[in-house]
Formats: C-alpha cells, structure tokens, sequence
C-alpha cells in the first residue's frame, strides 16, 4: 500500500475511490474496502481511500473532545492488511472545508484523483458546510463522467456494526463486543515511563504506560487483561485503567503487570491489546488488601489464558 500525506502527491492513475473516518476499521468498513478493491481490478484501477486529518470536528468546532479508535498510524497499519492500493491522509483546515461540492468534485476527484468510480454510504455528505449529498454527486458523475455507487442504508443497518457503537461499548467495558465489531483486539501503543513504582513494593512491578496521542480513547477505568509482544514473544499480563484511590491518587494512569516477565524496560514503546475486561477499579483500606485483590485477579487472568490460548 502507498500511503500520501497529501491528495496532491498522489500520481493521477485512474482509481475507484471511496471516502471517510473509517475509524477503527472494523468489519462492516472492510466489506466497503472489498467492495473497493473488487472494482478496482474489474476497471483496471487503483483501488483509493481517502481520509482526513486531523478529524473535521477539531477543526470546525471549537473546543470539540474528540476520541478516536485509531490514531493514524493505528489506522494506516489496519488499512494497509486489508489490500488496499492506495491511502491519503489529507491534512483537514479551515481552507480545505471552504471548498464547494463541486470544487471538491472537480479539483479533488476528478483532476488529482483521476477517478472512474466512487462507493460511497447513502448518508455521504461533502462540500461547503456539508451541504451536498448522494444525489448530487450522482449528478456530477454523470457530468464529469465516473460512477456513482451507494452503499444503501439496509445494507449499513443490517451490518449493525458502527464505530460509535465501538466506542460505547469500549466506554463501558464491554470489550468482548468491541472486538467482535472490530474484528480484532482493540489497542494501543504507548511509551514505558518511570511511575512511584508503588507496584514493585507489593510484589507486582507495573509497567506504566503513556500514549502521546491525547485523541485517543481509553476505555473505562477498570481492571482488563492483556497481551503485548516483546522481542518476538506474546506476554499476558493485567492492566488497570484509574486513578489509584487507594493511595489518593488523582490522575489518571495505565499500568501493566506482566505475568512470568521480568525486565527493565523503561523507554521502550509497547502495544497493549486488550482481551477482557475484569473489574471496576475499586479503592481498598490497605495496601494489603489491594496486594490480595490483585493475586485473585492474576489467578482469574491465568485460568482465563489457559483456558482461551
């Protein structure tokens, strides 16, 4: 896959396109990217996605909390397995939402794009403060001279599959769902920093975890176990999302405790998939009696592993 930063980079080979968030590329947006790939070899084209960022809503909104699935290397990888020609990230400003439907049409699709076909969702809606929609880009087709397909509203319902609904059950630690509607473990990746290494005086050193991207989500505060690889192996461990009442604690942290793992690994950027969730976080009255929680949760994530790998 060849991945453009910007539409103007892209080398104008005729090209079956399709356009949106696809924030977490999950299994009702791979039928899509199929369906995308299939056209562009009936037509003799590259097969496009083209996305945007950063996403409209930071741009258009002022003081917009966003959260994505995906942040945009997550994205790329994602799109990248799934065969994909060709993926533009295009840079969304205030300059480029000025441009009218037909501008977009014209200058975007049509002239950099060199598009013979598009496949689009029923709900598509482009231009100047969005104001165009499916028919008329079936118009401009007819009159610039490519193809029009619409995804039908049935087609998207009956997939029942929808990054807000993602989202939702992420926020509520329903993560069985969410991977079943991704299609894959959902995760993250983040930098090991140096925590109060609280963990290690209780017999459970912890791996704090800091992803610099602040768009996105993290699920719910909570207990999860969870999976990582590192040099080359698959290690299993338990994460807690929260604020560490027990100690006062304000803010909120990622910490892993990896089981059967035993090294300094500080600096180091880890990708954390997350497989289950187990408890809420809770505060205890003593360190000790955290220490005991947390020795019923790594015998719950053991028979858990055990009995699913």
């Amino acid at each position: 896959m060849k991945t453009f930063s910007n539409i103007k980079e892209y080398n104008s080979k005729k090209s079956v396109v399709t356009i949106g968030t696809f924030d977490g590329v999950h299994i009702g947006h791979k039928k899509i990217l199929e369906r995308i790939i299939f056209n562009a070899k009936e037509l003799n084209c590259e097969s496009v996605v083209l996305t945007f960022f950063p996403h409209p809503r930071m741009v258009l909104q002022d003081n917009s909390v966003v959260q994505l699935l995906n942040t945009v290397d997550e994205k790329t990888l994602l799109l990248e397995k799934t065969g994909i020609d060709n993926l533009i990230i295009h840079p969304f400003n205030q300059e480029f939402s000025r441009l009218t439907a037909e501008e977009f049409v014209k200058e975007i699709l049509v002239n950099q794009l060199n598009i013979r076909k598009i496949i689009i969702g029923y709900d598509h809606r482009f231009g100047r403060n969005r104001t165009a929609n499916i028919n008329d880009l079936i118009v401009f087709g007819k009159e610039y001279g490519f193809e029009v397909e619409q995804i039908s509203a049935q087609e998207i319902n009956d997939n029942a599959v929808s990054s807000t609904k993602i989202r939702n059950a992420i926020l509520e630690g329903n993560i069985t769902l969410a991977n079943n509607y991704l299609g894959y473990n959902y995760f993250f990746s983040g930098i090991v920093v140096k925590g109060k290494q609280l963990g290690r005086t209780i017999g459970f050193p912890t791996a704090n975890i800091k992803i610099n991207e602040d768009y996105k989500l993290i699920p719910k505060n909570g207990v999860y176990i969870v999976k990582s690889n590192y040099d080359k192996k698959t290690i299993f461990g338990l994460m807690n999302i929260g604020t560490r009442p027990t100690v006062d604690g304000t803010n909120q942290t990622i910490e892993v405790f990896f089981l059967d793992f035993d090294k300094t690994i500080y600096d180091e950027t880890l990708t954390i998939e997350i497989i289950e969730f187990i408890r809420e976080e809770q505060k205890f009255d003593s360190l000790n009696d955290l220490k005991n929680q947390i020795n019923e949760d790594k015998i719950f994530a053991v028979n858990y592993i055990n009995t699913h790998f």
